[in-house]
């Protein structure tokens, strides 16, 4: 692989219209609130467009964010599992978002899809591909997680057969919360360090997966934006989005590369919940809605059988 073949321009190219292709639709879903962009530099080098939507009818908080970032040196959350990249210069770009519905029978939901690319004088350059999407549903439906997983499999089809249910698995094996011994949510996709066949291929199925995205989310999110709900539905929603932020703070590569190389605090976490809290010991009455989301839908299974 030569320098020549791989296109970081083009990359940056639709990575900046699919941010703005993104918020421009999930304007139009929430009806009410816009976002608010925040753009900004980073010393070492590159910046980015953080934006934040709060208060709308639909979404209590929601955060698209696009990075372009370039150092000198690799954190140690990017080189960690290949030990020879170290000591690489690097640029690192990317959009990443986070929807927290005020509603808490429409989930919260994840993407991001990002492109690494480091260079050594007088060796091959080394890049890769990242992204997925997940769902963390706090009162859950069998046709939804059907609907998000099939669209999930149709973004990868094209590419590979073999591809979804790969990603699928690492998905789930990602988004586990080890300390609770649980999912966070029910999955979706999830992969890193991808090549493929090339960078044509390997940057398809990135711009595949971001395209699908708003296909998967959307059709839940307006089945049940306007469900009725109680205050003790509304609290069991800010007691498992305790579970979003454990995750994100313990586990997340996303997180840990962003503050080790130095990035932009507020856009790191702009991924928390607005309103969340915790409750000791804390067990679902037998046979509620709420055990449901445990006894049934969090343990990983195959949703397309």
């Amino acid at each position: 692989m030569t320098t020549s073949d791989v296109d970081a321009a083009a990359v940056r190219r639709f990575l900046t219209q699919f941010h703005d292709d993104l918020c421009e639709k999930l304007e139009a879903l929430d009806g009410s609130a816009k976002f608010v962009d925040d753009h900004w530099e980073r010393a070492e080098g590159g910046g980015g467009n953080t934006r934040t939507l709060t208060n709308g009818a639909l979404f209590e908080k929601a955060g698209v964010a696009f990075s372009h970032i370039r150092g000198n040196k690799l954190p140690p959350s990017a080189s960690a599992a290949r030990p020879e990249l170290a000591g690489r210069s690097y640029e690192a770009m990317g959009v990443s978002l986070v929807l927290h519905p005020d509603n808490p029978h429409v989930p919260t939901s994840h993407a991001n899809v990002r492109f690494f690319h480091a260079e050594k004088p007088g060796e091959d350059p080394v890049w890769w591909f990242g992204g997925g999407f997940d769902l963390t549903p706090y009162y859950a439906h069998v046709e939804d997680c059907v609907h998000w997983h099939q669209s999930a499999k149709n973004a990868c089809d094209p590419f590979g057969e073999e591809l979804h249910p790969k990603f699928k698995s690492w998905c789930d094996d990602y988004f586990y919360l080890k300390h609770r011994n649980e999912a966070r949510g029910i999955g979706g996709l999830f992969f890193d360090d991808f090549n493929g066949q090339g960078f044509d291929h390997a940057f398809g199925l990135m711009q595949s997966v971001a395209t699908h995205f708003y296909k998967a989310y959307e059709p839940i999110a307006t089945r049940r934006r306007d469900e009725t709900y109680t205050e003790a539905q509304k609290n069991f929603q800010c007691y498992r989005r305790g579970r979003y932020v454990e995750f994100n703070l313990v586990f997340d590569r996303g997180t840990l590369f962003g503050l080790q190389s130095g990035g932009r605090t507020e856009s790191i976490l702009m991924s928390l919940p607005p309103r969340v809290h915790w409750e000791y010991r804390y067990e679902p009455e037998a046979g509620s809605p709420e055990a449901a989301l445990y006894n049934d839908f969090l343990p990983v299974k195959d949703w397309l059988l």
